[in-house]
């Protein structure tokens, strides 16, 4: 649901009345991840997916219903190949739909009001719901703010409630979205509540530094990917605003000094991408970027750059699993040559590393094509063993 908060919102302001239709569990191939949502207003306009076409029209049809008979209700999809009169879903895996009416005469209506405004406004909030349990889904609602504090109810009273807000917390210092179950009699633990929490965090951020050709490539690259863009060069003559129009941010400063300034906006969702390949920006920058909680750390340059570099690493005292949380050359071997297919191949990259993917592709591998989204809030490392990567060739040139 609130991962189309801004059109909700409006829908909020405007008085409309919807249902959504969320989802809440994903097995197998299926679609799309948990959180995904389709809404369909009392006119019947839809905005959203949950399956990317498979099953949109059912769901359309149980948010209409949901509408009229103001009730919650949980719906199971999978592979209908064995009834060729089911609707499934075509890719093999399965998914369960939570659908919650919003209208305006229902309790829920303020305090999901509240989550979409937040989430639209950028901020950090969670969206938690009854998905299952004991009582079935149930159609109450409870507003998290980080720290824990909260709004709203789920209806089965201030244990429930308290519960809720503890994980939904916990979830939105991580920035995830997932299911979990909560025991609020602690005394009988054999009847939990599934709880969908839904969480929605202010954008990752990306800092590219170095204010060259490749850099500009990537920050269009990385704002399509939905990161909060900041280019950094210690020359003001590069680093302006007319040549980095889609940044939203450009500094002038040197990368080091800048980093060590942000210490409180980065997080384990946080790129980091050095495109200087000058070892008097790289070396301090990166000396204190590999001692940081985030998810990716990339540099570019030739491989001799990257040998220098390393060697200038560990004079500066870095250890060899820091030194391992480098990726560089940057980028996937793409066969890459413009600034535009650098951009790729580093988008790819960072893609993968947050992802747990190989590299290769999908027709050559064994895995899920869809993996487990939880850990994507999390720092990662750079895989032991990595293919060439020659979208550096042009880089090395310069």
């Amino acid at each position: 649901m609130l991962d189309i908060a801004a059109d909700l919102h409006r829908w909020c302001t405007e008085g409309r009345d919807f249902a959504v239709a969320t989802v809440v569990h994903v097995s197998g191939s299926a679609p799309r991840p948990p959180g995904t949502a389709l809404a369909v207003d009392a006119a019947g306009t839809a905005l959203g997916s949950v399956s990317g076409g498979c099953v949109e029209a059912t769901v359309h049809q149980l948010c209409q219903e949901a509408l009229v008979t103001g009730e919650s209700v949980l719906q199971h999809f999978s592979d209908a190949d064995g009834d060729p009169f089911a609707v499934g879903l075509t890719c093999g895996g399965s998914i369960d739909v939570l659908v919650t009416p919003v209208r305006r005469r229902d309790a829920v209506r303020p305090v999901l009001a509240a989550a979409l405004a937040t989430a639209a406004g950028g901020g950090a909030v969670a969206a938690v719901r009854v998905a299952g349990g004991p009582d079935g889904p149930a159609g109450g609602a409870l507003l998290v703010r980080p720290g824990g504090a909260y709004e709203g109810t789920l209806g089965g009273g201030g244990a429930l409630d308290d519960a809720a807000a503890l994980e939904a917390a916990a979830l939105l210092a991580a920035g995830r979205t997932r299911t979990v179950e909560v025991a609020p009699d602690r005394t009988d633990r054999s009847r939990p509540v599934v709880l969908l929490v839904e969480c929605s965090v202010p954008p990752p951020r990306m800092i590219v530094f170095g204010a060259i050709d490749f850099a500009s490539a990537l920050v269009r690259i990385g704002g399509f990917l939905g990161h909060h863009v900041t280019v950094c060069d210690a020359r003001p003559v590069f680093a302006t605003r007319e040549r980095f129009p889609e940044a939203d941010e450009v500094v002038v400063d040197r990368p080091h000094r800048y980093l060590d300034s942000q210490r409180d906006r980065i997080d384990g969702r946080t790129v980091l991408c050095a495109l200087t390949h000058e070892a008097r920006f790289d070396v301090p920058l990166l000396e204190r970027a590999l001692r940081l909680p985030v998810a990716y750390v990339g540099a570019m340059g030739s491989r001799r750059t990257h040998a220098d570099r390393l060697e200038r690493l560990r004079a500066a005292g870095l250890s060899e699993p820091e030194l391992a949380r480098l990726h560089s050359p940057i980028g996937l071997d793409l066969g890459a040559w413009t600034p535009e297919e650098v951009a790729v191949s580093i988008a790819a990259e960072i893609v993968a590393c947050r992802g747990g993917g190989t590299g290769l592709p999908l027709g050559r591998v064994g895995t899920p094509i869809h993996r487990a989204q939880a850990h994507r809030a999390q720092p990662h490392r750079a895989p032991a063993h990595r293919a060439p990567a020659r979208a550096e060739r042009a880089a090395a040139a310069r």
